[in-house]
């Protein structure tokens, strides 16, 4: 086999995954312009609306950001009627922030249409197709994690 003939598509392929990673960047931005936030908000969002219901301390963690930047998105996305601070159900002690029923429906409306998009799209797969391209996703997933680590590491170890 030439080069040439494996270097292509593992060229296309990768151009594709790029592209498709600027492609969802821009609907995250098309959302966060719509709720009137920024898309580190938008992700505290997402995070809190996968959760259910989060601390702020766990929410710190997940978000990997430091508790006053966490505390200070806390507090734009109550203000903007995005999120809501509950008294913690199994610890009466803590505090909790939920997503607003508004905002949640606001999200779906925006986002579920193209889940029902990608869903219809990948009926066009066989199985094993499918199979294939969530390997390469969950895969892909966590190289970009491992990766993101990395440049975290280098930033912190550079500026010594």
């Amino acid at each position: 086999m030439s080069k040439e003939y494996v270097e292509a598509p593992l060229t296309a392929a990768a151009d594709a995954a790029a592209a498709f990673g600027s492609a969802t960047d821009e609907v995250d931005e098309a959302v966060a312009g719509v709720l009137g936030v920024n898309r580190t908000d938008l992700r505290i969002i997402g995070l809190v609306g996968a959760a259910g219901a989060m601390t702020a301390g766990a929410l710190a963690g997940a978000a990997r950001l430091s508790p006053a930047a966490t505390t200070a998105a806390i507090q734009r996305l109550v203000a903007g009627g995005h999120l809501v601070r509950d008294i913690d159900p199994d610890d009466r002690r803590r505090a909790v922030v939920t997503v607003t029923t508004e905002t949640a429906e606001l999200i779906n409306r925006l986002y579920g249409p193209i889940a029902e998009a990608g869903h219809r799209l990948l009926t066009r797969y066989s199985v094993e197709e499918l199979r294939l391209v969530t390997e390469f996703l969950e895969l892909g997933r966590s190289m970009q994690l491992e990766q993101a680590d990395r440049i975290r590491q280098t930033r912190h170890t550079d500026g010594e």
